[in-house]
């Protein structure tokens, strides 16, 4: 059976795509109904917590757990030592990340501790609060080691070693050369340069980390409940670790509390939660509290990038160079590296521009800090901010206004497919449809007016724009040609039961982002039924496809295609049935509205209960050479691009308090091009979360570690996070050019408004500055950094 029908699944009568329906599962979390992994209790279950080092680097020389043991409710103390004879070690590293480098790491520390929080002992218990209390009485003697905690300085010849053999403190390193930057810069009439650093800052999810493990000895079987964006993922490293057969491994996500790509990730904690559950034959149970996600929770953000750029005195950019020199942890972070971020720095800087000439390099340092990874946006806050900060600068240095000096260089919107500076292609994107559109919806020329008579009064504002690309849809070349088991494809199973209801199990993860609420209406439209008769299945490796799951702005896109093709399949095998109840040509039909129709005239002919009463009760009565079949599985992976580019522009408007250095965010703009919009309130709820999310980087959000490796602030009330009191207005704004790589025609939108914010913040606050020749370069930008700039602090 296969589709012949030439109506465009976007253009379908009673279509959802396009439409701001409702999350299906909305009222129930609404209630408080959701099922989160910490409301799952399972019989026998133990708790675990674990003895953390206090030291950021020492080599452990005892431990005495003598005195927790005796504790009434604890089950078991485990070392490091000997969860190593249960679960083997792991590596950070991908081959195509070329002389990329990381020393193995364990679930537990089994000799040295390498960051302040490192587990160094767990104690299963009855319950948590006597897991906890067994904790306080284990005595572990160290002996301290020098701590590495400057990146400056993690590679020079004095610096102690964090393993020594690796033979120094290098975890990976990419250069870029492309054209004559020597050139470009000696013909430009300006060269501008800057130091622009970025505090490291974690995710702070509203669900902290949790993991349930059940290992069942009879069977040898794993079951993990675990609040993740990626089960598929996990499923197979649980299984590599604890060298079980990967079909023995079930990886079940209820409900998540948010992720940002937190959730993503291997963690020690977690992988010693599973392999203590195959130690005791019983399932053990994980929750980080507040101060361990502090401490334990990816961090991201940690540059600092030294950069030039060269231009005219009309407008044109000639060239650019940056160094970027980030520190990520003593260890690169499992299975996806620690060294994307810093690779997204490099290819993706000055973007969506013109200029040819371009010099990058990037370097990643271990250091006796939390491990950085993958967070919200990797890498693109820190590529957008370091070029629309130089960009501005240049504005400034020719005396042209920083709206022009952007649509003098980038990109035409016809001259796609463009081959960026990075050699990345993309396929069709809309920089200057994006900057008329914003500045048209901002009043551009009215707001520089206004800023100018305030000026004469004393009050400071500042406008500041960042346009930005974001990459999308990450083909098998991301992770999968770098050796490592995270699948680029989705999958999508449609069922249509007997009564006309269709269910679909998808592999992509519902994170509260409304990824089920998108592949609900994708089904519901391609299928031909009401919304409300499709059940969303998906977070369970037991029952959905093999797929990826959620992260780099994937899910309706990759996911999206492959529920599209699933229910479309679905559609035609019913028009197949139909046709011979009907005795009709299966190309004469259409499904719409939970009915079969003629397609000209819209006649009902035949309910889908009817189809479905015949092919689950009655199959005798259909032809005997049609064997009905109304579950379909499809799977969909780009290939046409490594990546699928979004683009997009963001503008801040901000008021500079020049007494208390405050900053207060008046207004935001963004104009975003993410092909088809499934879903315009989801959307926008994506956007304007990245947009606050890109605004904590900015101006609150800080890890403070001291020179000894010690996180100063790991609580609430010292990590500064968003309110809701303190966010402006954010007007949204769409322009469309869909990829021709799927039918859905649909990019990612999760990561863009984190992807600009903070660039669009900085240009602000350094326009509101610029007439008291001021300016801040070092995000967060808290009101002390702002009097220092004004020279006074």
């Amino acid at each position: 059976m296969s589709d012949n029908s030439t109506l465009s699944e976007l253009d379908r009568p009673n279509s959802y795509i396009g439409r701001s329906v409702p999350r299906p599962n909305i009222r129930r979390l609404l209630e408080g109904r959701g099922t989160y992994t910490d409301d799952i209790v399972l019989p026998r279950m133990a708790h675990v917590a674990f003895h953390r080092s206090p030291h950021a680097h020492a080599m452990i020389k005892s431990i005495n757990s003598e005195a927790a043991a005796q504790v009434p409710g604890v089950i078991r103390i485990v070392t490091g030592r000997e969860l190593a004879e249960v679960m083997t070690p792991w590596v950070g590293v991908l081959s195509h990340l070329a002389g990329m480098k990381s020393a193995p790491q364990h679930a537990i520390a089994v000799n040295q501790v390498c960051w302040q929080g490192e587990a160094v002992a767990a104690v299963v218990a009855e319950n948590r609060a006597v897991a906890e209390d067994g904790v306080e009485l284990i005595e572990v003697e160290y002996d301290e080691l020098p701590v590495v905690a400057d990146m400056e300085t993690a590679l020079d010849e004095g610096t102690h070693v964090i393993h020594p053999e690796l033979g120094d403190n290098l975890i990976f390193q990419r250069e870029l050369d492309v054209g004559d930057v020597d050139a470009a810069f000696a013909e430009a009439d300006e060269v501008v340069e800057e130091t622009y650093r970025f505090g490291r800052h974690t995710g702070v999810t509203t669900e902290p980390r949790i993991i349930i493990a059940d290992y069942e000895p009879a069977e040898d079987n794993l079951t993990v409940y675990l609040s993740s964006q990626a089960p598929h993922m996990m499923k197979n490293l649980y299984a590599k670790h604890l060298d079980m057969e990967e079909d023995k491994v079930r990886v079940i996500c209820k409900d998540v509390g948010g992720s940002f790509g937190i959730k993503v990730h291997t963690y020690a904690d977690e992988m010693a939660t599973v392999a203590l559950s195959k130690l005791l034959k019983r399932p053990v149970k994980f929750l980080a509290d507040r101060l361990e996600s502090f401490v334990t929770d990816i961090h991201a953000r940690d540059h600092r990038v030294k950069i030039r750029l060269g231009i005219k005195k009309d407008g044109t950019i000639t060239g650019m160079e940056f160094d970027d020199l980030t520190g990520v942890g003593p260890y690169s972070m499992y299975p996806r590296t620690s060294g994307i971020e810093a690779n997204q720095v490099v290819v993706l800087t000055g973007g969506p521009y013109t200029f040819k000439n371009y010099r990058a390099k990037a370097t990643v340092v271990a250091l006796n800090l939390n491990l950085m990874c993958q967070y919200r946006a990797v890498g693109h806050p820190i590529a957008c901010a370091i070029a629309e900060g130089i960009v501005d600068d240049a504005a400034r240095a020719i005396g042209m206004d920083p709206a022009e000096v952007r649509r003098k260089n980038l990109i035409p919107d016809d001259a796609y497919p463009y081959i960026a500076n990075s050699g990345l292609t993309y396929e069709k994107l809309s920089h200057h449809q994006c900057l008329d559109k914003l500045l048209e919806m901002m009043d551009y020329d009215g707001l520089r007016q206004e800023q100018a008579e305030l000026r004469e009064k004393g009050v400071y504002r500042g406008i500041g724009l960042a346009s930005m690309i974001e990459v999308t849809n990450p083909s098998p070349m991301f992770y999968g040609a770098g050796g490592a088991f995270i699948s680029a494809q989705d999958g999508v199973t449609v069922r249509m039961d007997h009564n006309g209801g269709v269910t679909a199990s998808t592999s992509i993860t519902e994170q509260g982002q409304g990824a089920d609420a998108i592949t609900a209406q994708i089904v519901a439209s391609s299928v031909g039924v009401d919304i409300e008769k499709v059940r969303v299945v998906s977070g369970d490796t037991e029952v959905t496809p093999y797929g990826g799951g959620t992260w780099a702005s994937r899910a309706t896109g990759i996911g999206g295609e492959a529920a599209l093709r699933a229910g479309k399949q679905l559609r035609q095998n019913i028009k197949v049935i139909a046709g011979a109840m009907l005795q009709a040509e299966p190309d004469t039909l259409d499904v719409q509205g939970g009915t079969v129709v003629d397609i000209d005239t819209g006649k009902e002919r035949l309910a889908l209960s009817e189809v479905g009463r015949v092919v689950y009760f009655r199959g005798d009565t259909l032809p005997k050479d049609l064997q009905p079949e109304l579950v379909v599985s499809r799977h969909y992976v780009p290939k046409e691009f490594p990546f699928t580019f979004t683009n997009g522009i963001q503008a801040f408007h901000v008021e500079v308090d020049t007494d208390t250095g405050f900053v207060k965010l008046l207004k935001c703009w963004v104009v975003e091009d993410c092909g088809t919009v499934i879903n315009p309130q989801l959307v926008d709820g994506q956007i304007r979360g990245g947009v606050i999310q890109g605004v904590g980087g900015a101006m609150l959000e800080h890890c403070i570690y001291d020179d000894n490796g010690q996180l100063q602030n790991a609580n609430m009330a010292d990590y500064m996070v968003p309110m809701a009191v303190e966010m402006p207005d954010i007007e949204i704004a769409h322009c469309s050019s869909p990829t021709k790589d799927s039918e859905l025609g649909a990019k990612g939108a999760g990561e863009a408004g984190t992807c600009g914010a903070p660039g669009a913040v900085m240009n602000a606050i350094n326009d509101a500055l610029s007439p008291l020749s001021a300016k801040v370069n070092n995000m967060p930008f808290t009101p002390e950094k702002v009097l220092k700039a004004l020279g006074k602090v």
